[in-house]
C-alpha cells in the first residue's frame, strides 16, 4: 500500500480508497460498496440509525462484523417489530451473544422504535423524509483531501440529533448523527482521490 499526497492509500488492487477501508476486509467490502452509498426507506434508516447508536463508544468493525447478530435479534429492524418488544424481548437481547449487550443501547433501539413509528406515522414521508431533510447542498461541500478535512459533526448533523431527540429518539448525538449521515450518503466523504468516489 502506498500513500499519495492526496490522503488515499492504493491497495494490492491498484485501487486507491479512503485510508480506513483497506484496514480489513470487512472494511474493503463497506468502503467500496455501502459507506456513503444513498439509503432509503424507513426501516433501513431506523436500521442505521439503531446500528450508529450501538456503536457509540465502540468501534464500527465491531459492529460490521455482528451486523448479521443484529437483524437476527432485532427482526430485521422492522419498525412495527420492534416498537413492540416487550420485557421478555429486551431479556432476549441481554443474553444474545451475537450483539452488543448493553442495556441503555438496547432499550434506546427499542424507544426509538416507538418514535420512527409516530414519525411515520405523522410525518409526510415519514423517517425517511426527515432524515434526508437534513442532508446539505453537495454543492456547499468541497471533497475532502485527507482524513483530517473530514469533520466529526456539521451543523446538519447537530440540527438532525436535535430533532431526533426532540422526537424521543435516543443516543443520537451530534457525532451519531454525522455518522449516520456518511454513512447513508447524506454527505460523501469518501476523500476527492478515492475510487468510491
Amino acid at each position: 500500500m502506498t500513500e499519495p499526497v492526496s490522503g488515499v492509500v492504493v491497495g494490492e488492487d491498484g485501487l486507491a480508497r479512503c485510508p480506513w477501508g483497506l484496514s480489513t476486509p470487512d472494511y474493503v467490502a463497506y468502503h467500496d460498496g455501502e459507506w456513503g452509498v444513498p439509503v432509503h426507506g424507513d426501516d433501513a434508516l431506523f436500521e442505521r440509525v439503531c446500528l450508529e447508536a450501538f456503536q457509540s463508544g465502540l468501534s464500527w468493525i465491531t459492529i460490521l462484523r455482528r451486523r448479521e447478530g443484529f437483524r437476527t435479534a432485532f427482526d430485521g429492524f422492522k419498525i412495527d417489530a420492534v416498537a413492540a418488544f416487550t420485557d421478555e424481548d429486551k431479556a432476549r437481547l441481554l443474553a444474545d451473544a451475537g450483539i452488543i449487550r448493553n442495556r441503555a443501547k438496547i432499550d434506546a433501539a427499542v424507544a426509538n422504535a416507538a418514535a420512527a413509528r409516530l414519525v411515520r406515522d405523522t410525518r409526510d414521508g415519514g423517517l425517511d423524509a426527515l432524515i434526508w431533510s437534513f442532508a446539505p447542498d453537495p454543492a456547499t461541500r468541497p471533497a475532502p483531501r485527507t482524513a483530517a478535512d473530514v469533520p466529526a459533526t456539521t451543523a446538519e448533523s447537530v440540527a438532525l440529533a436535535k430533532d431526533l431527540k426532540k422526537r424521543g429518539f435516543r443516543f443520537v448525538g451530534p457525532t451519531t448523527a454525522y455518522a449516520l449521515m456518511q454513512a447513508c450518503g447524506l454527505v460523501n466523504d469518501h476523500l476527492a482521490d478515492c475510487a468510491a468516489r
